[in-house]
């Protein structure tokens, strides 16, 4: 499998911060769940990290199951809303957006 994640690094503006996680939940979760190909879309939100600095405003996760299935995603009309779309939230955030593909290996846990 694959995840290909945006990681927004630095912080939401000041007195922004209702209202971006508002735009992610209404206007972005609707077109990113829509991606062909994507199997789970996260939003992760940094709580607490063991270093000042970086400080990751948010990151998505969206998982697929190729290369080829992010690919297709890349490419889709639906993708291209969002781009769109996220230019409003950028607007809202101090700090640079980088997109990052992880392959990623899923392991069962005991049972005992």
């Amino acid at each position: 499998m694959f995840i290909r994640c945006a990681f927004f690094q630095g912080k939401v503006k000041p007195g922004m911060e209702q209202a971006f996680n508002n735009y992610i939940r209404k206007e972005l979760v609707p077109l990113w769940t829509r991606f062909p190909g994507a199997q789970e879309v996260r939003v992760l939100r940094q709580v607490e990290s063991d270093v000042a600095d970086p400080h990751f405003g948010m990151v998505l996760s969206v998982r697929y199951p190729t290369r080829e299935s992010i690919e297709i995603a890349l490419a889709s009309e639906v993708r291209l809303q969002s781009r769109e779309v996220s230019k409003d939230l950028i607007a809202m955030f101090d700090g640079s957006v980088f997109h990052t593909v992880f392959s990623a290996d899923e392991y069962a846990l005991p049972t005992d």
